[in-house]
C-alpha cells in the first residue's frame, strides 16, 4: 500500500525502496544491484526488480551492466557540476514564482517541510532532515504553479534529492530554508533571490568541501 492509503504496484513499491535505499546512503556507490539477489532480498519475483531498475537508470540512479545487473550510480565531478548549473539556471525563477503565485495552502506545507526539517536537524536525524529539504524544495515548485518547470523537476528530482543529501551541516541548511520561508511568505521577491543566491553559493561550497 502506497502513504496515502491507495493501492500501490508491487513494481512502484521496490522502486520506492530502492530509491530511498540510495538517496538515503544504505546502498552506497558502485554497490551490486543484482535482480535475483534483490528479489530475495525484498521478498518478490524478478519482473518488479527489472521494471524497478529500469526507471532507476532512466532517474539518473542507477548505472546498467549486460544482462540482469546494475550498479549504483558513482556521480562525477563533471556529473555534479552539471547539476548545480541546472539547479542554478532554475532555481531563482522557481523561488521568485512561488513568491509572486504562492497561495496560503502552499505556505502551510512549505512552513510544515520547515519545521520538519528543523526538528529533524535539531534531532540529528539526517535522513529526516535532508528528505524534509528536498520536499521543501518540492513544494517551492509546486508553488510556482509552471507546469513546465514542474516537468522538468520531475525529470530531475531524484538526482536533485541525491544532491541535496550531500550536505552535512543540516541545521545550517534547515535556517536557511527557513529564511527563504520567510520572505516567500512575505513576498518579498527581490529579497527571494538574494537569499536564493547565497543558498547556492553555501550549497555548492558544502558539497565541495565534502568531496574533498
Amino acid at each position: 500500500m502506497a502513504g496515502t492509503g491507495e493501492f500501490e504496484p508491487e513494481s512502484e513499491r521496490v522502486t520506492r525502496q530502492l530509491r530511498d535505499e540510495i538517496l538515503d546512503g544504505v546502498r552506497k556507490p558502485g554497490s551490486k544491484l543484482v535482480e535475483r539477489e534483490l528479489a530475495a532480498q525484498i521478498g518478490v519475483s524478478r519482473v518488479p526488480v527489472r521494471d524497478a531498475l529500469r526507471v532507476l537508470v532512466a532517474e539518473g540512479l542507477v548505472t546498467p551492466r549486460p544482462r540482469t545487473w546494475a550498479v549504483v550510480r558513482e556521480f562525477t565531478p563533471t556529473d555534479i557540476a552539471d547539476l548545480n548549473e541546472v539547479r542554478e539556471a532554475l532555481e531563482v525563477m522557481t523561488f521568485r514564482l512561488a513568491a509572486q503565485r504562492g497561495d496560503r495552502v502552499g505556505l502551510g506545507r512549505l512552513r510544515s517541510n520547515v519545521d520538519e526539517e528543523l526538528a529533524a536537524a535539531r534531532a540529528g536525524d539526517a535522513v529526516r532532515a535532508r528528505r524534509a529539504a528536498a520536499d521543501f524544495h518540492e513544494t517551492v515548485t509546486s508553488m510556482a504553479a509552471n507546469e513546465l518547470l514542474s516537468e522538468l523537476e520531475g525529470t530531475l528530482r531524484s538526482r536533485m534529492r541525491w544532491l541535496l543529501g550531500r550536505h552535512d551541516d543540516l541545521l545550517a541548511m534547515a535556517l536557511e530554508h527557513e529564511g527563504l520561508y520567510a520572505a516567500v511568505a512575505d513576498r518579498d521577491v527581490a529579497l527571494v533571490e538574494e537569499l536564493v543566491v547565497t543558498h547556492l553559493e553555501n550549497s555548492r561550497r558544502a558539497i565541495a568541501d565534502k568531496r574533498r
